[in-house]
């Protein structure tokens, strides 16, 4: 029996991920629907369309691929009827009543796509019990794509213009994702699998010669010392997100209909 999915958004990393599903890149999976704002859009690509309630009646799994703002409007209707979401936005968790509703109150499953980063299994196990003493996150991106609607002229400027990296912003993460919404997922996936709301600390790197969205994990406490550096070409189409996140939504998918031999 297949796993049926309403897709949520049909942006850069949507669009991908529909067209892949309907295309039958994954075995036991098949594309339901999308959900879009913008009617027509995906149906001028040949997918069917879908309401939001209509998604929910035939899905199993809704996969965001919107926005933060479309996790804390759409997730809570999806969660409360009993349907399952897979959420790309992890950003939108970083406000505990939202986290609560779509990680505890069900009776419909979130699940988290780990996105541009590995290693959250085994940081989530040296989490256990307080296991570790500090977590701390360094990401480095092009330059022009940190440039945030709050910014002054001369700070946007600054960014279009530098040629050599600069910092951009360290502090919390809550305070991180709040003011680069869109670049911040790794952050927030880190801090929900170590349970480091409060103590994580990140670091924003604008660098314009970065071909590559860098991550720099570092976690240490009792059980070991770890450090992941990980590298990922931004998505094309969106400069702003790594290219790998639609293969990892369509990889968690993967595992949701094809259990057996995957690691826990």
């Amino acid at each position: 029996m297949s796993l049926t999915v309403g897709v949520l958004g049909y942006g850069a990393i949507g669009r991908v991920v529909a067209t892949r599903l309907a295309a039958g890149a994954v075995d036991g999976v098949e594309l339901s629907g999308v959900i879009n704002r913008t009617s027509g859009n995906a149906a001028s690509d040949g997918l069917p369309e879908l309401s939001l309630d209509e998604a929910i009646e035939v899905a199993d799994i809704i996969v965001e691929c919107a926005a933060i703002q479309a996790v804390g409007e759409c997730g809570p209707r999806v969660i409360a009827a009993g349907c399952d979401l897979l959420i790309t936005s992890i950003g939108a968790l970083a406000v505990d009543g939202l986290r609560t509703r779509l990680l505890v109150d069900g009776p419909g499953r979130s699940y988290l796509t780990a996105g541009a980063i590995g290693g959250l299994d085994l940081l989530s196990a040296a989490a256990l019990d307080g296991g570790l003493d500090s977590v701390t996150l360094m990401s480095a991106k092009k330059a022009n794509s940190l440039v945030q609607p709050w910014m002054d002229d001369v700070t946007a400027a600054r960014l279009h213009d530098t040629t050599k990296a600069i910092s951009v912003f360290e502090g919390s993460v809550r305070e991180a994702i709040r003011l680069f919404p869109k670049s911040l997922n790794v952050a927030a996936a880190i801090a929900i699998a170590t349970d480091t709301w409060d103590t994580l600390q990140v670091e924003m790197l604008a660098d314009p010669l970065a071909h590559l969205t860098t991550h720099h994990i570092h976690a240490e406490g009792r059980r070991g010392d770890y450090r992941f550096t990980i590298s990922n070409h931004p998505l094309e189409e969106n400069p702003t997100t790594s290219g790998l996140v639609p293969e990892a939504i369509l990889h968690g998918l993967a595992k949701l209909a094809n259990p057996s031999g995957t690691f826990l």
